[in-house]
């Protein structure tokens, strides 16, 4: 089964995951985060799997996340409004996402990929 690897080549802990998923054998699609973002249906269905609060899925630390105000914002908005604007820009989206349709993880821990992804 291949994996669904959403990423940004310029992000470091992208590289990291990459690298752990090389080194690991395991098949994968590479998907470029800001060329093709997920939809929000995509989004909205990740956010359900992944039994993570759908603010966990944005790039805090992002120049956009900041130009935006959503620290002041997040709270206040619904699953679909948040999946809305995730898919709006893919550098809002805390990266890399790896998915194999029914498992969802976001960020890279090496102990999560082990975990979910070996």
């Amino acid at each position: 089964m291949t994996l669904s690897f959403y990423w940004y080549p310029k992000c470091g802990t992208c590289r990291k995951a990459k690298q752990w998923l090389d080194e690991n054998q395991i098949d994968y699609q590479a998907i470029s985060i800001v060329d093709d973002p997920p939809s929000a249906n995509q989004l909205l269905s990740w956010m359900e799997k992944s039994d993570l609060p759908p603010k966990k899925f944005f790039n805090t630390s992002g120049k956009k996340y900041r130009e935006l105000n959503l620290k002041e914002r997040i709270n206040d908005l619904s699953p679909q409004e948040m999946a809305d604007i995730l898919a709006s820009d893919g550098m809002l989206i805390k990266r890399p996402v790896l998915t194999d349709g029914s498992k969802v993880t976001v960020g890279f821990n090496e102990e999560t990929y082990e975990s979910f992804w070996k």
